[in-house]
C-alpha cells in the first residue's frame, strides 16, 4: 500500500499466484498452525456485529464513492460471485446467469412477497420484480447503496412493486413468501448465526423458501485474514458449512438443497481485477482516490482471487424452508426454471 514493494518481472498478481500455489507448504508449519488456532480463539471478538456496529462496518466498505464500483463491476453492480457456465462468457452474462440460477431455486410466482436481505445497489431485487412479477422489499445498512437502489426503482418506475429500506434485517417485520440473501452473510459474524436464522424463520411464511448465497471455506471454522479485516471488511468472516448448518439445525429450519460453487468467484475476481487495473487512471481522476488506495484495492482483488484458486475459499448456496414439502422432491425444477427463463443473452446485451 505504501509503494515500498516493486515487482520487477511480472505483476503483483503473478507474485501472489506463485505464493498461492505453494501455500500448502507454509500452512503445514507449526507457526501457521498456531496462528490459525489463535485466530479461532479471537474470532468471536473480531466478528461481534450487534445492531449499530454492523452499520459502521458496512459503511467502511460499501459507502465508498459510487463511481469506484462503476469502473470494475458489471452494469448491474452485482458485487458477488457470478455464475460461469463455461468460464469464457462475459461478466455481464455470468452475473445475469447468477440471478437466474438463484431465481430458479426460489420457485417464484407472480405476486410473491420477496425479502432481499442485504439488497446492495438493488440489482437483484429489481431483476426479480421485472422478470418474475414479484413484490420486493430490500434491506441494507449502506446509505450509499440505499440511495442508489431507490433512485434505480424510481427510474424504472417500479416503486409500487419494489422498496428499499435503510434497516438492519433484525428490525424487519412481517411475513414473506421468499427470502434471498446474496453476499451479506459474510458480515453477520459467527456469534450471530443462530440469531440470523431465527429471524429468517420468523420472517418466512409457513410454505416459504429462502436462498442463502455466501462466501465460505471448505475447511473447519477459522478466522479472517488480518489485513483483509483491518482495511477491507471489518467484522467480516467466511464461514465453514459446518457452523452454518449447525445454526440452521438449532433454528428448526429445513435445509432442502446445497450447492458449492468452487472456481466461479476466482473467475469473477479476475474480471474485476482486470477492469480495475484498466480503469485505474480514471478511478484516480474521476472517483478521487489516490495511489495508496489503488494499491490497496489491487492487493485486495488479487489476493482474494488467489484465495479462491488455491486457499480453500468457495461459495455456497443453501436453500432453506420451514417445511420439508415446500419444494419439489427432485432438483429438476431448477434446470427447468433456468431454461424457461433463457434470457441471459438478451438481458446482458441490454
Amino acid at each position: 500500500m505504501d509503494g515500498r514493494l516493486t515487482v520487477e518481472e511480472g505483476s503483483l498478481y503473478d507474485l501472489l499466484d506463485l505464493l498461492g500455489r505453494n501455500i500448502a507448504a507454509v500452512d503445514s508449519t507449526a507457526l501457521m498452525r498456531w496462528s490459525y488456532a489463535l485466530q479461532r480463539q479471537l474470532r468471536v471478538l473480531e466478528q461481534y456485529n450487534p445492531v449499530g456496529k454492523a452499520q459502521k462496518n458496512v459503511a467502511h466498505h460499501y459507502d465508498l464513492r459510487g463511481e469506484l464500483y462503476d469502473f470494475f463491476l458489471d452494469r448491474d453492480r452485482q458485487y458477488s460471485c457470478a455464475y460461469f457456465r463455461n468460464g469464457s462468457e462475459p461478466l455481464e452474462a455470468a452475473q445475469t446467469d447468477k440471478k437466474l440460477h438463484i431465481a430458479a431455486k426460489l420457485l417464484l410466482k407472480p405476486g410473491h412477497k420477496v425479502l432481499d436481505i442485504g439488497s446492495g445497489w438493488g440489482g437483484m431485487g429489481l431483476f426479480l420484480a421485472r422478470t418474475f412479477g414479484v413484490d420486493v422489499t430490500g434491506v441494507t445498512l449502506s446509505r450509499e447503496q440505499h440511495a442508489v437502489s431507490n433512485r434505480r426503482a424510481i427510474e424504472e418506475d417500479v416503486t409500487g412493486q419494489v422498496q428499499f429500506k435503510l434497516l438492519d434485517y433484525r428490525k424487519e417485520t412481517g411475513r414473506y413468501d421468499r427470502i434471498v440473501s446474496v453476499g451479506m452473510f459474510e458480515h453477520v459474524g459467527s456469534a450471530h448465526y443462530l440469531e440470523y436464522f431465527r429471524k429468517v424463520k420468523e420472517l418466512l411464511a409457513e410454505d416459504g423458501v429462502m436462498l442463502l448465497h455466501s462466501i465460505g471455506r471448505m475447511e473447519p471454522p477459522g478466522g479472517t485474514n488480518t489485513w483483509l479485516r483491518k482495511y477491507i471488511f471489518p467484522g467480516g468472516y467466511a464461514p465453514a458449512l459446518s457452523e452454518v448448518l449447525a445454526a440452521i439445525e438449532k433454528s428448526g429450519l429445513w435445509v432442502t438443497d446445497i450447492e458449492v460453487l468452487r472456481l466461479h468467484y476466482a473467475e469473477t475476481l479476475r474480471h474485476w481485477r482486470e477492469r480495475f487495473l484498466a480503469n485505474k487512471d480514471q478511478i484516480k481522476q474521476l472517483a478521487g482516490y489516490d495511489d495508496r488506495f489503488c494499491r490497496m484495492w489491487e492487493f485486495y482483488l488479487a489476493g482474494c482471487e488467489v484465495a479462491f484458486r488455491y486457499m480453500n475459499q468457495m461459495v455456497f448456496q443453501v436453500q432453506i424452508a420451514r417445511r420439508q414439502d415446500a419444494v419439489p422432491l427432485t432438483r429438476d425444477y431448477m434446470v427447468a426454471g433456468e431454461r424457461l427463463q433463457n434470457v441471459s443473452g438478451s438481458l446482458a446485451a441490454e
